[in-house]
């Protein structure tokens, strides 16, 4: 078996446990064959970009138990759609992104350069 990759080259590194995030809430924002939104992009909220995304009709910010979603926060990780990602990219509203636990497969949609603009720097 392979191990994931990320947009690095390296192996794929988990976004976050705390939330627990990833389209197979396992951490990792792998790519699934099945995940229609591509949960590829590890991010860090921002207040901007989830007011961004609220308004875009994708609330992160209310909790939602009956699905298991916490809620989230500025700090917080996430994986996000990449078509999310690069609409809020496009509106000046993109969060910063781990490029170590962004899954390679990020790269058939968003050019490593664009990604690389928006590392996270901790």
């Amino acid at each position: 078996m392979t191990r994931d990759q990320n947009v690095l080259g390296t192996e794929l590194a988990t976004c976050s446990e705390d939330p627990m995030t990833g389209y197979g809430r396992d951490g990792c924002c792998r790519h699934f064959p099945n995940d229609a939104g591509r949960h590829e992009i590890c991010a860090v909220m921002t207040d901007e970009f989830l007011q961004y995304s609220k308004s875009r009709g994708n609330d992160l910010i209310t909790p939602r138990p009956e699905l298991e979603f916490p809620g989230l926060e500025a700090g917080d990780r996430w994986c996000l759609c990449i078509d999310r990602w690069l609409e809020a990219e496009a509106a000046d509203a993109a969060p910063p992104v781990v490029l170590e636990a962004t899954a390679e497969e990020a790269l058939e949609r968003v050019r490593l350069e664009t990604l690389e603009a928006y590392a996270y720097g901790e």
